[in-house]
């Protein structure tokens, strides 16, 4: 039972970091086709983009135990892109309802998009996660099964728990300034060593060069 525990958190962390990863990538070269060069991510120091991580989870948790075998291709993609519309777009609208609850700010706001959900989601960005979630249903999904069995291994091991160590201090690292600098937007004194260390080592100038597409809301959505 242990060990089943253990291995579904090591499948779970290294969905987290694939889909991270190429969200990572999917955002920056949509940025460099818009003319915004800009580097986006969402941590301070790994290219990783949680919110794709997250997504790439939940489309994991729903479609590992899915059978369709039964079903013809055509049925088959229209039944993944529906569930992965609506589980895409509910997950994109939590993450910024939550970031905008904790931090005060958004990362996107689709409310110059016809069909939008409080500009949170849209017609078209859902479509977008339904079109991720049938990729990763017939492509993303098969591998997996190679990647757990690599984990397995001894050196698959070492490699899952420094991977492990890294993406909780960045995590870490990244909520703490992250919330230093929502504090200091209220100019809140540091009152303590690790809040003055953060105001020292993350100004404001650094957290808005790393989350240069964060806006600051004033008044909070429902």
């Amino acid at each position: 039972m242990k060990k089943q525990a253990i291995t579904n958190l090591t499948m779970i962390l290294w969905i987290f970091l694939i889909g991270s990863f190429f969200g990572f990538i999917y955002e920056n070269l949509l940025m460099i086709i818009k003319g915004h060069p800009a580097l986006r991510q969402g941590l301070i120091y790994e290219p990783l983009i949680p919110i794709y991580g997250i997504g790439s989870i939940v489309f994991y948790l729903f479609y590992k135990n899915i059978h369709l075998d039964n079903k013809s291709l055509i049925i088959k993609i229209i039944i993944i892109f529906i569930l992965s519309f609506f589980l895409g777009g509910i997950t994109e609208y939590m993450g910024s309802f939550i970031q905008e609850k904790i931090f005060k700010t958004i990362s996107w706001d689709y409310s110059y998009l016809k069909f939008d959900l409080h500009g949170r989601t849209s017609l078209l960005h859902a479509s977008i996660w339904g079109i991720m979630g049938v990729i990763f249903y017939f492509l993303i999904l098969p591998l997996l099964k190679k990647i757990k069995n690599i984990t397995k291994t001894h050196q698959g091991k070492i490699i899952t728990i420094i991977m492990s160590i890294i993406l909780l201090f960045d995590c870490t690292i990244s909520i703490l300034a992250c919330n230093r600098r929502t504090e200091r937007r209220t100019n809140e004194k540091p009152s303590n060593i690790i809040e003055e260390y953060l105001d020292y080592r993350y100004p404001d100038e650094y957290i808005d060069s790393i989350y240069n597409n964060a806006t600051e809301v004033i008044n909070i959505k429902s």
